[in-house]
This record gives C-alpha cells, sequence and structure tokens, in this order.
C-alpha cells in the first residue's frame, strides 16, 4: 500500500464523515460550510487563472517608473467565478438542501462521487482508447466505469424505507445526466488544471489535492440536478 493511497483514503473518511455531520446537522451549519467551501472554490480558481491570465495587478517599466495596472481579463473571469459559485452553486445547493431534503442532496453527492469512483476503477482496471487530449487520464472505459457506477447510489436510496425514490426510467435518465454534467466539469477543470501546468488546484487536502480537485464535478453537477428536476 502506498503511502499516497493511505492518505486518500484516510481523508476520503474524513471527508464522508464531515459531509453526513454536515449534512444532517442544523441548516444554518450547512450554510455555512457551504459558503466555506465556495470561498475555497474561488480562491483555488483565481490560483488556476493566475497562472493562464497573469496576475490581477501587472507592473509595467514606463519611462523609468514603475506603472502598476489592472488585468481586467483576470478581473472578470473571477467576478464570473464568484457569481457563479455564490449565485449559482451556493443557492442551488441550498434549495436542493431545503426543498428536496438532505437526504436527497446526500443522494445527488453520492451520484458525484460515484461516478468518479467507478471511472478510476474502470479506468486502471480496464484502460483501453483515451477520451480526449484534453485529459490525457481519461479513458472511454473510465467514462462506461462512471456511469454503470452512477446507478449505485438510486439502487441503494430507492431501498430506504424514508426516501421517496424510485427505481424507474426517469430516476436513471436523472441519474444518467447528473453523471454526465459532473464528468464534464470534471473534465474543463482538468484542462484548465493542463493549461495552467499545474497538477493539483491546492494541496488543503492530503493525498487528494485541493477542495477544486475533489468537487470539479459537484459544483456544476448540483445546480444542475436543481433544474433538472423542474424539467424531467
Amino acid at each position: 500500500m502506498s503511502e499516497n493511497f493511505l492518505k486518500r483514503t484516510i481523508t476520503s473518511i474524513i471527508l464522508f464523515s464531515i459531509l453526513l455531520i454536515v449534512t444532517y446537522s442544523h441548516h444554518f451549519v450547512f450554510i455555512i460550510s457551504i459558503i466555506i467551501i465556495g470561498i475555497i472554490v474561488c480562491i483555488e480558481s483565481s490560483n488556476i487563472f493566475t497562472k493562464l491570465a497573469g496576475p490581477l495587478f501587472a507592473k509595467h517599466n514606463k519611462n523609468d517608473s514603475i506603472v502598476v495596472k489592472i488585468n481586467y481579463k483576470f478581473l472578470l473571469v473571477i467576478l464570473l467565478i464568484i457569481f457563479y459559485i455564490f449565485f449559482i452553486f451556493c443557492q442551488y445547493t441550498y434549495k436542493i438542501y431545503r426543498m428536496e431534503s438532505a437526504t436527497f442532496f446526500l443522494y445527488v453527492i453520492s451520484i458525484c462521487f460515484l461516478t468518479d469512483i467507478g471511472g478510476y476503477i474502470f479506468g486502471k482496471t480496464i484502460g483501453g482508447k483515451k477520451l480526449t487530449k484534453i485529459s490525457p487520464n481519461k479513458t472511454i472505459s473510465g467514462v462506461i466505469g462512471s456511469f454503470i457506477f452512477s446507478i449505485l447510489p438510486l439502487i441503494l436510496f430507492s431501498n430506504l424505507s424514508n426516501v421517496d425514490l424510485e427505481f424507474t426510467l426517469k430516476n436513471i435518465i436523472f441519474v444518467l445526466l447528473v453523471s454526465f454534467v459532473s464528468q464534464l466539469g470534471d473534465l474543463s477543470i482538468s484542462y484548465l488544471k493542463r493549461k495552467a501546468k499545474i497538477k493539483d488546484t491546492g494541496k488543503i487536502l492530503p493525498g487528494h489535492g485541493g477542495v477544486l480537485d475533489r468537487v470539479d464535478g459537484i459544483v456544476f453537477a448540483l445546480p444542475f440536478s436543481y433544474f433538472l428536476l423542474k424539467f424531467i
């Protein structure tokens, strides 16, 4: 067993325990937790775009003096990220939690988690043709594994007596669409990291990297699942 695998396992257990506590605590604790995650995601996203577009303030030599200019491209991107994280991700995540139930929130999170796990297991054990040059570690077999594993939460939660969730075609479509968006989110952040030439968005989670590395699919899948519930 490698040291990194041990770190990932321990961190995963701790994160899952925290998730359960936060999910079934008072809604105020949930709100604060989502906001903290949002702040960290914004900071880690800014680190990526600093590599891609340069820092917010750039120094230029002009007439033997230093002039500080604002990098408007970077500023615009960061403002868009802040808007999305706090006015879309945080808002609609809370709406799912309050309007659907804490258990349903956990259900959607489980779809994203199992999507990642399925992709990792199938990609490592089967391998095969690469999915895209954007992320060389992604394989077609991994995508198939992601979709297969994403069904598992539906099987589990539909058998819980306190959850109004049935194993129907409608719910299977919901799961597969959420899994698809989660994979797109993962792929998008992987592309940005590759362009920025960084492996991890941060070092806050031992063995995992940054918070954004763990929630890259979730930040897109949760708001999407809310809107999907209104149309499916």
